[in-house]
């Protein structure tokens, strides 16, 4: 997981809350003081040549260049942009998943998890 700040170390905090995950399924990296290059170099070999997704906050920016030079490999890795712990949730409980099976699931995920309460019903839409 790249982020800004500590996005990503506040994420992996609730997921681990919320799931008792305990091994490090998830990792945060922050790109303060990094480049995309430098960052990317820690990312792989931190993963070798396991396979991975690579979560980042944003779809631009270092962290999402840091990802996408880390995923030259498509078959083994994959970047999705706009992380929210709906998506991670999903990642934790189906991580068993092919990336193909896993991927597009984590994105609907992450869609259903942006929504709006409506102000005159008070539920979510």
């Amino acid at each position: 997981m790249l982020s800004h700040g500590k996005l990503a170390e506040g994420l992996v905090d609730a997921v681990r809350r919320i799931t008792d995950l305990d091994e490090d399924v998830l990792v945060a990296m922050s790109n303060e003081g990094q480049n995309p290059q430098g960052l990317a170099e820690r990312v792989d070999v931190l993963v070798g040549s396991a396979p991975i997704v690579v979560f980042t906050d944003l779809g631009t920016g270092s962290c999402a260049l840091t990802a996408q030079l880390t995923c030259r490999d498509q078959d083994r890795r994959a970047v999705v942009f706009g992380m929210n712990l709906p998506m991670l949730l999903e990642f934790v409980f189906h991580r068993e998943l092919s990336l193909s099976e896993l991927v597009p699931r984590l994105l609907t995920k992450g869609r259903e998890g942006v929504k709006t309460a409506d102000p005159l019903s008070r539920s979510p839409s």
